[in-house]
């Protein structure tokens, strides 16, 4: 098991295999590195070194009852980044973890350390609602998010994963029972005290400065029937923040498409990195 110890004394598991260019994943709420099972065994397949963190409090890194906000996380990946020493990386994450990804980018990607960059179903530049973003996801839908963690995460997160995640609360959808068991296994896995604080970093952070700082190249994918982070409020108005930013969407795909059709986000990542 490796991990590192940050500076305020928690332990941020990861795992890397594989040599060349390096990518690193970054796991959406309440997940782990164990997400990205599909996109690191194509990669590394494909001639990548690639790299998987858990979140602190997600996973198998230390119960965090502090620093549970975007700013520390990014810290928490820059200091894996430099604990083994990457450079020209291209940055991926995935809804939570595609905030971290542009916060990181933004904040520690200068010098030559990140080459591009992509997100999918991710939640910048605001997810929630507020006076300035009319269209973001209403507040009682967030409490109720946070109400069910609390009450019995377990079979919350059962839910989520059989029904708006995946999309498998669609007409007709192939609804896979591995896939559902291994979301929430991940889920079960972390500490839900850093977990309900995590709600609230993924519903009010603000990436607005973040998205108009990076110069590199971002690959912004969504699923057009994205019921978590809805594309609307979130991609289609981050691309349009970014310097060098592509929007590429999917219709009919859910917000767990990386999993779900990872042989499309797939192939389509590879093209966008040897681009």
């Amino acid at each position: 098991m490796s991990t590192i110890t940050v500076k305020d004394g928690t332990q941020i598991f990861y795992k890397e295999w594989g040599t060349g260019q390096p990518i690193v994943f970054h796991h959406g709420w309440p997940l782990s590195g164990d997400d990205w099972d599909a996109q690191m065994m194509f990669f590394s397949e494909k001639g990548f070194r690639v790299v998987a963190h858990d979140r602190r409090g997600h996973g198998r890194s230390s119960p965090a009852s502090t620093g549970n906000d975007m700013d520390t996380y990014a810290a928490d990946v820059a200091a894996v980044t430099a604990h083994l020493g990457l450079r020209d990386a291209v940055h991926i994450g995935h809804s939570t973890g595609g905030g971290e990804a542009i916060r990181y980018v933004a904040k520690y990607g200068s010098g030559g350390r990140v080459a591009k960059a992509v997100t999918i179903g991710a939640i910048p530049p605001v997810l929630g609602k507020s006076p300035t973003n009319p269209n973001g996801v209403p507040p009682e839908a967030i409490a109720g998010i946070r109400a069910g963690v609390i009450a019995n995460r377990a079979q919350f997160y059962e839910d989520f994963a059989a029904g708006p995640f995946y999309g498998f609360n669609r007409p007709g959808a192939a609804v896979s029972k591995g896939v559902i068991a291994n979301w929430v296994r991940q889920a079960m896995a972390g500490d839900i005290k850093a977990q309900v604080d995590c709600i609230a970093v993924f519903t009010e952070t603000d990436f607005t400065a973040d998205l108009k700082a990076i110069q590199q190249p971002v690959l912004v994918m969504h699923g057009e029937d994205d019921q978590v982070a809805p594309i609307g409020t979130t991609s289609r108005l981050a691309v349009k923040l970014l310097k060098h930013g592509t929007l590429k969407t999917y219709p009919g795909f859910p917000h767990g498409m990386a999993t779900t059709h990872a042989d499309v986000i797939n192939a389509d990542i590879l093209t966008f990195i040897r681009g």
